[in-house]
């Protein structure tokens, strides 16, 4: 690769006298500011896009782009198939890894841990959320199974808006039941700042204690080098 593009990374990184007391402080402040952003410049166009890691039963691993949804002290959450790759994959072995990052910030975050399964309530509440035609995409797409070409797909979303006309009430469709969402327990949650000459900051808060992600006493910090 003769052509390769070389950007020298002119982000502030982060230091320690300056990290939160604990990963859910510190993603909070990161998230906010990416979105904060995304609301002025066109360079984060998807604040919330998250890179969800599963493996399979065989360790080898899959990874895809989703959005994340939720996002509490209890760590973060999207919504899936659970007949989906990634969910029969969290199903098989449980673990995962995701990532959020911003390159036009010089910021990611890593969080390595568990899938939790969402509860129905949770689930349900999100899903009433969601534009009409979203909720029918739901029903229309088997998530990962092969299909003949992009007709068999708009047919079923045509067959399910037929049957779950919208009245303009979330409940119009009812939640599927292969559809659902995860929450990653987090072991270990990594916040990297991009500097110059390559020389990154990486401090790691890791688990050493039960408890969520704003427990300060749950946790503690080191930095890892780039």
């Amino acid at each position: 690769m003769s052509d390769v593009l070389r950007t020298d990374y002119t982000g502030e990184g982060i230091s320690e006298a300056e990290v939160a007391a604990t990963p859910w402080e510190q993603a909070r402040l990161w998230v906010d500011d990416a979105v904060a952003r995304s609301r002025v410049q066109d360079d984060v166009p998807e604040p919330y896009a998250i890179s969800v890691a599963t493996v399979d039963g065989a360790g080898r691993p899959n990874v895809r782009t989703v959005l994340m949804r939720f996002f509490d002290a209890n760590g973060p959450g999207f919504v899936t198939g659970t007949q989906s790759t990634k969910g029969l994959e969290i199903a098989a072995t449980g673990g995962i890894a995701a990532a959020l990052t911003w390159p036009a910030m010089f910021r990611a975050i890593r969080f390595r841990g568990v899938a939790e399964q969402l509860s129905r309530d949770e689930v349900a509440g999100y899903f009433g959320s969601r534009p009409w035609a979203s909720r029918i995409s739901a029903w229309a797409s088997r998530q990962s199974q092969p299909i003949e070409g992009r007709q068999g797909l708009e047919d079923a979303y045509a067959r399910y808006a037929a049957q779950f006309p919208d009245h303009g009430d979330p409940a119009d469709v009812p939640v599927p039941d292969f559809w659902g969402g995860y929450r990653v327990v987090c072991d270990e949650v990594e916040f990297w700042g991009g500097r110059r000459n390559r020389l990154h900051d990486r401090l790691v808060f890791s688990r050493v204690a039960p408890g969520p992600l704003d427990e300060a006493d749950a946790w503690t910090l080191s930095r890892r080098q780039p």
